[in-house]
């Protein structure tokens, strides 16, 4: 008895310890995909400029990063029986909003309106996903979960200056509708897990949206226009093909890749105030490649960001919870 007794805070110190390190784990991988996302823009921008819609640039960037994880969905389809007939639901919902939906609402919305207002509209999903826990639930957040969102929210209306943009209606729709996107983004990928591998259902869910968009521009409900010119990026001019092999082969897939991978980890409440750090990477981006040098204000903004991070990560981490409440607000129906 006395043995079995004095074994009990070992194991629980192990699993802690194990609960620590997947939960830190988790962090890396979130904020290794914010920075992967965040140069698809300062790459796909100049493509856009010299002559290349945004369907085509889009369709290349799902398929190839698609087909780049497509052996984890071979694998997993290999390794379960009837998986697709499973899991196609969620497969549908993520090929359809978080890849699909997220980009053609945010470009769309985009060209209504200036996009930094677009991009601040954008990143209000972590504050929807506390919100839609909150009515869902009828129990008020923490403190700390408050005070992070108030403090991340202000610091990002710092970092996408906003002064002087007019109100554009549709614009706004778009935007807000590309935030749910994004709130779906986080929420499906908690689902993911041994069932449900990650890698397969961003691989499944990428191929799907290219599928989708596939068909819009052999249609014409979108233009396909992908003409051989040159960029120019970090002042030097480069083929076409270089900006998207990178944003297709490495920043999508590592994007959705380390993203669906920490979601999972760390919750999707953490990991959505964790993406938030996409804006600042962006920012980075855009400096070196682009030329554009930020504001000194830019990296209050920042600051304040990294400041909310922290003070959600910290609720998260004092309850013991890494998922936090967002994990019970379902945005696609269980299969």
């Amino acid at each position: 008895m006395t043995a079995s007794t004095a074994s009990l805070p070992i194991i629980t110190g192990a699993v802690s310890l194990g609960n620590a390190r997947r939960r830190t784990t988790g962090l890396v991988m979130g904020v290794a995909s914010a920075l992967a996302f965040s140069s698809s823009g300062p790459f796909v921008k100049p493509l856009l400029e010299a002559g290349w819609s945004l369907g085509a640039a889009l369709l290349v960037r799902m398929a190839v990063a698609g087909l780049v994880l497509s052996p984890a969905l071979f694998l997993a389809i290999r390794r379960q029986r009837g998986f697709l007939r499973r899991h196609w639901r969620l497969i549908v919902g993520f090929g359809l909003m978080p890849v699909l939906g997220c980009q053609l609402f945010f470009f769309s919305a985009m060209q209504r309106m200036p996009v930094a207002v677009a991009l601040l509209i954008q990143y209000l999903a972590p504050v929807m996903l506390v919100a839609a826990v909150w009515v869902r639930t009828r129990k008020a957040p923490s403190a700390l979960v408050l005070w992070g969102s108030a403090v991340a929210m202000i610091g990002l209306v710092l970092v996408v200056d906003i002064s002087g943009a007019s109100f554009d209606l549709i614009g706004t729709l778009l935007a807000l509708a590309a935030a749910v996107c994004v709130c779906a983004y986080f929420v499906i990928s908690e689902r993911a897990g041994d069932d449900l591998p990650p890698l397969a259902l961003a691989a499944s869910g990428l191929l799907t949206g290219a599928l989708v968009m596939g068909v819009l521009c052999l249609s014409g409900i979108l233009p396909f226009q992908a003409p051989a010119v040159t960029v120019v990026l970090a002042g030097a001019e480069v083929p076409w093909w270089m900006p998207l092999l990178w944003v297709a082969a490495i920043a999508t897939t590592l994007g959705y890749a380390f993203g669906v991978m920490a979601v999972p980890r760390i919750g999707s409440r953490v990991a959505s105030f964790v993406g938030l750090s996409e804006v600042l990477f962006a920012l980075m981006f855009a400096w070196i490649f682009l030329s554009e040098v930020p504001a000194p204000i830019q990296f209050v903004g920042g600051a304040l960001i990294l400041v909310g991070v922290v003070l959600v990560r910290a609720d998260a981490a004092s309850t013991g919870n890494p998922k936090g409440p967002a994990a019970a607000t379902p945005v696609v129906p269980a299969p």
